[in-house]
């Protein structure tokens, strides 16, 4: 049976930059599987819980971590029911300076079709227009049956948050997400249009009304807690161009990237070529990279991060109370176009193109919404510069079929792309350098049917800019880390499990005339081991599953460690140590 066949995933329904259509695609039952365990890893499994559990697992950490102050393993039920925990992770909550705070309103609303939510923001009045943070929190509450669904939120035509929704109980959850959006000050400055859309199925089968409410919190100038210098402007594209001041001085684009669509984009990192027989196809196969072009020239590049929605991998026990790195505050990929600002500060709109490497011609399935951040100088009316460099690597993108009794398919993939540029600024010549190397390696199994399929794979992403003005020289150093470890595997007795580790990995560091100045180490680790009946009523699914995360993130600025285990989804164990 093939794992893929048929796959039309909620959350993989489309979300365009704008609003989404009135007619959504139709929604389908889960598939029985997606990725799989390896044979030689998985044997049948009985219907109370796995067999074995390998080596590393979430079941594994469940055990070392039993004595939570929570709960316990054992006061867990021997299988899912009706109900378990609300949804958390195990993400740092938004510091939050001890100051005169406001809070304004922004959404609420009940999203039951493709039906955006509009209204209208205005700006909060005694805690002043100029705000150490700005935290966005969003609250939700579903019950009953519901696919994960894609969100977003726009604030004067801001993209300000995306994200993801969990799937609920029938006896309903309650789920909140928190974002430092300190970056969009200088459009919560203003009146503005609001449109929020959590694009919705409700019908006899699928009756989960999603209930959220989004507030912005402002808190007035002073205390210990303060964001990174917000920048003097936000920007949107206008019919696919940008106009900057004539003074920007600093630019960075945001692009929220979603691989999504309804179809196999929602799993591109399984994709395959032909001739390989495989349910997902993709011309180059699964090698994805997303761009951003200037005028026609290449101006960015960055592998997108393989966000799992909460029903992923065919098995949404993996995700009912700690979801996927990223699923519920989708990150934008930053691109640093300062090279390009004495080009863009000419006055005139230039031609913002952003596409992705691998997609098949004329295939839907990505969302690239941009937002464009301008720090500007003050003293001068126009900042002149020049783009000095565009130095572009060879894209590598190879794919190798290996047939057998297990199909196998490595990848690997690469590109590197240099800009450098100038700009005379009322402090003198500011040379920036951006350098840029992406690396992706993948191992694809699966048996005939597809009854068994895995994937292991890793995506690099690093970065280095280069200052260079009044003063010692300032150079940012970011290599991420992105890995995925995953099999599912469907029994003779339509048992299916799923074992997954994902990990989303950032080391930082910070240089000024060579010496370091601040640095940061992040490490989130999800793993995850769940089993079910498939092809039942879902009261006759008999699911079991363990599943734990570890936000570590720790440097210059202090510690942070957090470790959440889950089992049939029961919390038993939520302890900080640093």
């Amino acid at each position: 049976m093939s794992m893929l066949a048929g796959v039309i995933l909620s959350a993989s329904t489309f979300l365009g930059a704008g609003p989404a259509s009135a007619a959504p695609p139709a929604d389908a039952a889960r598939p029985a599987a997606t990725p799989a365990r390896s044979a030689d890893q998985v044997a049948a499994t009985p219907r109370d819980a796995p067999s074995e559990t390998p080596a590393g697992t979430a079941a594994d950490t469940a055990d070392r971590y039993a004595d939570a102050p929570s709960g316990t393993a054992a006061d867990a039920p021997a299988e899912f029911g009706t109900d378990w925990h609300d949804p958390l992770t195990a993400a740092p909550p938004v510091a939050k300076p001890a100051t005169k705070s406001c809070a304004v309103t922004v959404a609420e609303a009940q999203f039951r079709d493709f039906t955006p939510y509009r209204g209208t923001y205005t700006p909060p009045s005694g805690c002043g227009d100029r705000w150490s943070k700005v935290v966005l929190r969003l609250d939700g509450k579903v019950k009953g049956r519901q696919f994960d669904r894609l969100g977003y939120l726009h604030i004067g035509g801001v993209e300000v948050f995306r994200t993801s929704t969990p799937e609920p109980s029938p006896d309903g959850i309650e789920w909140s997400v928190e974002k430092d959006v300190t970056r969009y000050s200088d459009t919560f400055r203003r009146d503005g249009d609001v449109e929020m859309l959590i694009g919705n199925v409700v019908d006899d089968t699928y009756t989960g009304v999603l209930d959220v409410k989004v507030t912005l919190t402002f808190y007035a100038q002073g205390g210990a807690v303060q964001s990174a210098a917000a920048p003097d402007r936000v920007l949107t594209l206008q019919d696919g161009t940008l106009t900057t001041p004539r003074n920007s001085e600093r630019i960075v684009a945001e692009v929220y990237a979603t691989g999504s669509g309804g179809g196999c984009e929602e799993y591109w990192y399984l994709t395959v070529p032909d001739p390989a027989p495989y349910s997902c196809k993709a011309d180059q196969g699964p090698y994805r990279e997303v761009q951003i072009k200037v005028d026609g020239r290449l101006a960015g590049i960055a592998e997108p991060f393989p966000t799992v929605w909460t029903g992923g991998w065919s098995n949404p026990f993996l995700w009912y109370v700690i979801p996927g790195p990223r699923a519920f505050d989708i990150k934008p990929i930053e691109y640093d176009l300062t090279p390009y600002a004495g080009l863009l500060n000419d006055g005139r709109p230039h031609r913002i193109d952003v596409s992705v490497v691998g997609v098949p011609a004329g295939q839907t399935g990505w969302s690239t919404p941009v937002d464009v951040l301008v720090w500007q100088d003050a003293k001068r009316a126009h900042v002149s510069g020049a783009l000095t460099e565009v130095r572009v690597g060879d894209l590598t993108n190879s794919s190798t079929d290996t047939p057998g009794s297990q199909e196998r398919l490595d990848t690997a993939g690469g590109h590197r792309l240099t800009t450098a540029g100038y700009v005379d600024t009322s402090h003198g010549r500011v040379w920036t350098t951006v350098r840029r190397t992406l690396a992706n390696t993948s191992a694809h199994r699966w048996t005939d049917g597809e009854n068994t399929d895995a994937l292991k794979a890793t995506w690099t992403d690093d970065e280095t800019v280069t200052v260079d003005g009044r003063g010692p020289v300032g150079v940012r150093r970011t290599h991420r880390t992105y890995t995925m470890d995953g099999t599912t595997t469907l029994a003779a007795d339509d048992r299916l499990r799923t074992v997954l580790t994902l990990g989303d990995r950032a080391a930082v560091d910070e240089t000024r005339g060579g010496r370091r100045t601040t640095w940061s180490r992040l490490d989130d680790t999800y793993a995850g081991d769940a089993t079910y009946t498939a092809n039942v009523p879902r009261d006759q699914r008999h699911a079991v599953g363990t599943t734990s995360e570890r936000y570590r993130l720790y440097g210059s600025d202090g510690c942070y460690d957090r470790v959440l285990v889950t089992v049939q989804g029961v919390l038993t164990r939520d302890r900080s140590d640093c």
